[in-house]
């Protein structure tokens, strides 16, 4: 074993693992990884809920209690994954209060079947918030049209967001001013501001899965140059953006109210070229005041393979911009792609929910009494 995890914590990325079951809470897995790897946070997704419930029997008698209730479906999964989120919290508690905060949060998604509608993803974090009862949580909305505007409003609600499905800069930024301006009408209502906190999930592989896949179509020497590159200098130059936004006077102001930045969150971190080294998008995206959520096969990975050499962003920025040049010249369109992955992204969730909705009631049919 390395010190990685260990090295990595101390240049500033905070270590979040990017999966949640009963299992992992209740056989002591989650508490020994936060003691043991360095893991100071939890994000969870409608793919992860499906997963954990449609694997063995860890939810069976909450299941059999809720068919005994005769609860509709979509209740008893809100009962389910706001439990895991309740729990997860509390195991996390005292990262939460050891980090001020900052770290020891646990993230749940609102129903992605909202993610075009802006006032139920608003009704829906509000309830989200109300359900899981914990200050360590973080209620996740997708960065699509309908979830910027909804974001400004629950962040001036005072409850903290988890902002996923960023692919472009552009929206990235966005979901930037979304933030401000929401802490800005938190502000107004007389808020603690330092009680509200964000992270912005930029996701990673998935740039590189798609634009590797049309560098492959072409063929040619010249662009087989440019695999690999997309996904990380995407990332480089949303950190300068991250670092442009949070320097401004707009910021200022609102930091001098008690406001604290909006970390940048590298998510889908997981390799899924096998060419590429497994801790890729770890090794590459090192940078201060940062949070990397990992699926656990990466986070031993670089437990056992990661070589964190100090801040790999730094410095970065001119060469990030020209790879991504050289690949909108091969006549690969860098919007037409993350405009794609966005779109794909909630119909995955989507698609994921469904699953989870069919195999949800399955379980309640199956372990429902039997009248009398």
């Amino acid at each position: 074993m390395t010190d990685a995890l260990k090295r990595l914590s101390e240049e500033g990325v905070a270590i979040w693992l990017d999966d949640l079951s009963r299992q992992r809470i209740t056989s002591g897995n989650l508490a020994e990884l936060i003691d043991q790897q360095h893991v100071v946070g939890v994000t969870t997704n409608p793919t992860i809920f499906q997963k954990a419930i449609s694997e063995g029997h860890g939810y069976d008698q909450q299941l059999a209690d809720l068919a005994a209730r005769k609860v509709t479906v979509e209740e008893a999964i809100r009962m389910i994954t706001t439990a895991d989120v309740r729990d997860a919290a509390d195991i996390l508690r005292p990262v939460y209060d050891a980090t001020d905060g900052q770290d020891g949060r646990v993230s749940i998604e609102v129903d992605p079947r909202l993610a075009h509608n802006k006032h139920a993803t608003v009704a829906e974090a509000k309830q989200l918030a109300w359900l899981v009862d914990r200050p360590n949580t973080l209620i996740k909305i997708p960065a699509t049209r309908a979830g910027i505007p909804a974001i400004t409003e629950v962040i001036g609600l005072g409850i903290s967001v988890n902002v996923t499905l960023i692919f472009s800069l552009e929206r990235y930024r966005e979901v930037m001013d979304a933030y401000l301006a929401g802490l800005e009408k938190a502000k107004a209502k007389g808020l603690d501001l330092s009680q509200i906190r964000s992270v912005a999930s930029f996701f990673v592989s998935r740039v590189d899965s798609e634009i590797d896949k049309r560098i492959d179509a072409l063929g040619t020497d010249e662009a087989k140059a440019l695999r690999g590159k997309a996904a990380i200098a995407n990332a480089r130059l949303a950190y300068q953006a991250y670092e442009e936004v949070f320097s401004s006077d707009r910021w200022t102001a609102l930091e001098k109210a008690g406001a604290r930045k909006q970390r940048p969150l590298w998510a889908s971190t997981g390799v899924k070229d096998k060419a590429y080294k497994p801790t890729l998008y770890v090794d590459d995206l090192v940078a201060p005041n940062t949070v990397n959520t990992m699926p656990e096969a990466t986070l031993h990975a670089v437990e056992e393979k990661g070589e964190i050499t100090g801040n790999t962003i730094a410095g970065t920025y001119e060469q990030a911009r020209a790879d991504l040049d050289a690949i909108e010249r091969l006549g690969i369109s860098y919007d037409e792609v993350v405009q794609l992955l966005e779109d794909e992204g909630v119909e995955k969730f989507e698609a994921s929910w469904n699953d989870l909705l069919k195999s949800t009631e399955a379980e309640l049919e199956r372990l429902a009494p039997s009248e009398g």
